[in-house]
């Protein structure tokens, strides 16, 4: 992991010393991961809505070779070719990211590791007094609740969630707010302005979606 921490950890530090805020640094280093993982977001997402576009005909197969197995998986392989969908198509993206968000997390909890010192690590940020240490309140509330902003915007319009999507849309926000509570105050700021990004950005990726809805209706 440490292969993909080592260049992030520079990429903090470059900005750092353009900035020479270690807070305001944060941030910017944050918007600019993020848009550099926008075409991921936008292949996963679109993989995502066909999905859910040829979920009725999934399912109608399923009824149909209910006793036949085999025919049943013929028929699926056959209508994801038909509509050029790959059931892994959602997932492929997020496997991508997952490994650069753990890099991000190792570079925010231990910076020392990293080329920072202990002086700029533990410098304030608007009402936090110490980057370095947990913000008890504001922060956790703040990811917390960008953490289920994100979780509903990532729905597109007009789907249904399971029950376990509907858990989870409550429980992560509430284990995020639980952690942040824990972590370094730089750390729990990334992962609220990462999610405020998502946020903006996929309501501009939904917007077409929306469009589509509302024409057919």
């Amino acid at each position: 992991m440490n292969a993909i921490a080592q260049p992030l950890g520079v990429l903090l530090r470059i900005i750092f010393d353009i900035i020479g805020n270690y807070g305001i640094s944060i941030i910017v280093f944050t918007v600019i991961v993020k848009l550099v993982m926008v075409p991921l977001t936008m292949k996963q997402t679109k993989s995502m809505k066909k999905m859910q576009e040829i979920q009725p005909k999934i399912k109608a197969l399923q009824e149909k070779y209910k006793n036949d197995k085999e025919k049943m998986n013929i028929a699926v392989m056959e209508l994801y070719k038909e509509y050029n969908v790959s059931p892994f198509g959602g997932c492929l993206p997020l496997l991508i990211q997952f490994p650069i968000i753990i890099g991000l997390f190792t570079v925010l909890r231990t910076p020392l590791d990293y080329g920072f010192s202990l002086e700029v690590v533990q410098t304030g940020f608007l009402w936090i007094s110490n980057l370095s240490e947990a913000d008890p309140w504001i922060l956790p509330i703040f990811a917390g609740l960008t953490t289920y902003l994100s979780s509903v915007t990532m729905s597109t319009a007009g789907t249904k969630q399971d029950a376990t999507q509907s858990v989870m849309k409550y429980f992560m926000p509430a284990m995020i707010f639980w952690w942040g509570r824990s972590f370094p105050a730089g750390l729990t700021l990334y992962w609220g302005v990462s999610n405020l990004f998502q946020v903006g950005q996929q309501l501009v990726i939904n917007k077409p979606y929306l469009r589509q809805q509302k024409d057919s209706n």
